[in-house]
């Protein structure tokens, strides 16, 4: 995965990476957590609700809150790094 200026690297893995078949992928920064899932679903329709809602998110190695305020409130920047880590 190469990803140029202006995006950050998103990372699948176990159900994720099956769900998508990707291990891993570029998307547009900025982006808020919130938004990410709105853009996973529309382009991998059923995901929320089949992977994301049991998945822990960590950027940059951090985990994250995914209550919807911490969601909003998470902005992921170019050259970031999200894990989407299922249990």
């Amino acid at each position: 995965m190469s990803k140029t200026a202006g995006e950050f690297s998103i990372l699948y893995f176990a159900s994720a990476a099956t769900y998508t078949r990707k291990a891993s992928e570029a998307l547009p920064a900025p982006m808020t957590l919130s938004d990410l899932y709105q853009h996973l679903e529309k382009s991998y329709p059923g995901i929320k609700q089949k992977v994301l809602t049991s998945c822990l998110f960590t950027v940059n190695l951090d985990y994250i809150d995914t209550d919807e305020e911490a969601m909003k409130a998470t902005v992921i920047k170019e050259g970031d790094e999200v894990a989407v880590i299922p249990p």
